[in-house]
């Protein structure tokens, strides 16, 4: 015999996941993603520029590239264009024997003409690229070093 203790159809037995309530926190946790993820990744990207305080000076002649404020190009001091310098670093490389390669630009430039000329430079056969910098030195060296 069965006994019923109150009317059946106010509380029914649910038999499904409610999904309402997933959906909800899974909005909330995508939106929180979202909204964390621009700085997250603004974090991890951090430039420090360098700063050329002493170099080491090479241990032999390098070749020089050297790019003017106007942005011309110029190969051992001497007045090249971009489309031309691949031939004639090939032409330098195969006179010095010397494959080292320094490019030497004006700070107005911009780096996608220095990125540029190191690439020609890579693409002739350069065996060793840099980027030449003018020696600073710190202000309190400078105080330590008698002046001549």
């Amino acid at each position: 015999m069965k006994v019923q203790i109150g009317p059946r159809d106010k509380f029914p037995i649910m038999s499904e996941i409610n999904m309402i309530p997933l959906i909800d926190v899974s909005l909330v946790l995508l939106i929180i993603f979202m909204v964390v993820t621009p700085f997250l990744v603004s974090s991890q990207i951090k430039v420090s520029l360098p700063k050329a305080v002493s170099g080491v000076p090479p241990e032999s002649e390098p070749i020089k590239i050297q790019i003017s404020a106007r942005k011309n190009f110029y190969l051992n001091q001497q007045s090249v264009h971009l489309d031309d310098l691949a031939s004639a670093l090939r032409a330098k490389f195969a006179e010095t024997k010397n494959s080292t390669v320094v490019v030497e630009s004006d700070a107005t430039v911009p780096v996608e003409l220095v990125i540029k000329a190191m690439d020609v430079a890579k693409s002739a056969g350069a065996q060793k690229l840099g980027v030449a910098v003018s020696s600073e030195q710190p202000e309190a060296e400078k105080e330590k070093i008698p002046a001549p």
